[in-house]
């Protein structure tokens, strides 16, 4: 079963999980801020996703804006941005589909239709 790591009063993630609701695909649902991602769940889902880990964090998140990360992250290195992300699930870009063998963040539905084969 696949993993469904949102945050529930995220339009974006409402409206995800409406669409997979719809189109009958059961998947596990995990609260971002109750159960934050662990660096090493990052670590993996960074690999499977095959996007720069700079694609992780959620760019419009009123923590992101206060930390004035937009400035810090092009210094920082890699193992840095993981920890920073395992650190407060609030700074990480949901929702996020996480399969066998691939992991998608932010919901664009022809992205998902497309890996998920409808």
């Amino acid at each position: 079963m696949m993993n469904f790591v949102c945050y529930p009063k995220c339009t974006t993630c409402m409206k995800a999980k409406k669409w997979l609701e719809e189109n009958g695909i059961n998947v596990s649902v995990r609260d971002i801020k109750t159960e934050n991602p662990s660096a090493a769940e990052l670590e993996e889902w960074h690999k499977l996703s095959g996007l720069p880990l700079k694609k992780f964090f959620n760019t419009s998140g009123l923590l992101y804006k206060s930390m004035e990360l937009k400035n810090k992250l092009p210094a920082m290195n890699g193992e840095e941005m993981v920890s920073l992300l395992a650190s407060d699930g609030m700074l990480v870009k949901r929702p996020i589909l996480v399969g066998e063998d691939f992991v998608l963040v932010g919901f664009r539905e022809a992205e998902w239709k497309e890996k998920l084969g409808l």
